[in-house]
């Protein structure tokens, strides 16, 4: 099938095919597609669009271009669960998120991977941990499903290899933000994933990659409708990232917020509401609660007893972390040398904030990637970040930053004060928890 007959079918507007799709996929993973005609194929899914069923038959072709993990003979203790993230500035849902999950009874494989542009990234946040490995073999994989019920770990080369070929060209051909190719990138490595039910939180906002709510509607309508067709039963949330998430961003701060958040030391109220309903949605579609309230009770009763700390402490420890490393987290996270705290320059409410400029400015101290190759600084970042509607006195902290040297904190701090805006009014808030996206039955897909 040769393969510009495919670009002319896609070029001129038509339906692919399942064939076609598989054969645009092999040729991505054996080189006998070249660069310019999966550019071409992809500019022309980017302007013709792709049908239901056609991101249906590429998810598919992509999951099946490497190994799809099979769990039948690991062992493990419960129905496998995930969710994934398209990423905002301060989310460190995973990091609770995973523990609580298989603190009742779920066993969470969770794919992350780590921050380009203005996210961070769940894998950075865990390499920030000393001896802590994202790319464990097979076995200690499977040990610590069976430990902890949980492990956060990298893409390894061999799941979905058509995926991160097609997304290198998509990256520099101005083809990314096609809603089903986003879909079939994702879901392809979820479903490679081998598993039984996944949520998908999907970010709204000005830090947000779906900056419109309708941007993030349809993105969350593809996302959950493809993968019911794939066969992977997945529902969807849409979340406010209209601020930073929690009170922290930048890496090692943020799994210091994580621990946090598991011993009940600090849960900033909208990070708590997306963990609780996000881990809630998995038990249910897990079978491990009958509805969502007794799925919300689990979920209280699994952080109040220590039980999502200690499957978070069994984690680490097994992938190669410290065995003290929640005792003492202070000992082992790197810590930055500059504190340099912000004040409000007038009393008022924090009515508005950058969110992708403030995650920008984390880049700019070092904790995160301008390019892919970029090394990252885990001491940097943000703490103790003021939220919306929250009343400020003047020379009250908006924030703390952490940073490498005396200068850096500097601009980093002129750049908040520019970018956190303090008004005389009270604003309106929206709730972090904006819409519940689930398949809808009869829909073909």
């Amino acid at each position: 099938m040769l393969a510009q007959e495919i670009i002319r079918i896609k070029r001129d507007g038509h339906t692919l095919a399942r064939a076609h799709l598989d054969a645009f996929v092999r040729g991505l993973v054996d080189d006998s597609w070249s660069e310019g005609q999966a550019a071409a194929l992809a500019m022309a899914m980017f302007l013709q669009g792709m049908s239901r069923a056609e991101t249906v038959d590429l998810t598919q072709a992509m999951t099946h271009s490497g190994r799809v993990m099979d769990w039948r003979g690991a062992d493990l203790h419960g129905p496998v669960l995930d969710k994934h993230s398209t990423g905002g500035v301060g989310d460190k849902v995973s990091l609770m998120l995973a523990p609580i999950v298989a603190a009742c009874g779920g066993v969470v494989p969770m794919v992350s991977g780590r921050g380009l542009g203005h996210t961070g990234g769940t894998l950075d946040k865990l390499a920030s941990i000393p001896g802590y490995n994202t790319a464990p073999d097979v076995a200690t994989l499977h040990r610590a499903l069976r430990s902890a019920g949980c492990a956060i770990i990298g893409q390894t080369a061999d799941l979905a290899p058509a995926d991160r070929r097609l997304y290198a060209i998509r990256d520099v051909t101005a083809t990314v933000e096609s809603v089903p190719l986003i879909t079939a990138s994702i879901l392809s490595k979820k479903l490679a994933a081998g598993l039984q039910g996944l949520v998908m939180d999907v970010k709204v906002g000005n830090g947000a990659f779906a900056d419109s709510p309708a941007m993030a509607t349809t993105l969350a309508e593809s996302l959950v409708q493809v993968a019911n067709g794939a066969g992977l039963p997945t529902r969807a949330w849409l979340t406010d990232m209209n601020q930073v998430l929690g009170s922290s961003c930048g890496n090692a701060l943020e799994v210091l917020e994580a621990l946090d958040f598991l011993t009940g030391r600090w849960r900033e109220p909208r990070l708590l509401a997306v963990t609780r309903t996000l881990s809630a949605e998995l038990l249910v579609m897990g079978g491990l609660a009958d509805h969502a309230t007794q799925a919300l009770q689990q979920v209280d009763e699994a952080l109040h007893s220590g039980r999502a700390l200690e499957q978070f402490a069994r984690m680490v420890s097994v992938l190669g972390g410290p065995a003290d490393f929640c005792e003492r987290p202070g000992h082992y996270l790197p810590a930055a040398p500059v504190q340099l705290p912000v004040l409000a320059p007038r009393s008022g409410f924090v009515a508005g904030m950058a969110t992708r400029d403030i995650g920008l400015a984390v880049v700019e101290l070092g904790g995160g990637r301008r390019q892919a190759r970029d090394t990252i600084d885990a001491r940097v970042g943000l703490s103790h970040f003021v939220q919306l509607g929250q009343a400020v006195q003047a020379g009250e902290v908006l924030a703390i930053v952490h940073a490498a040297d005396a200068s850096a904190a500097e601009r980093a701090r002129q750049t908040l004060l520019a970018k956190v805006l303090i008004s005389d009014q009270t604003p309106a808030l929206a709730p972090v928890l904006l819409q519940r996206i689930t398949a809808r039955e009869g829909t073909p897909p």
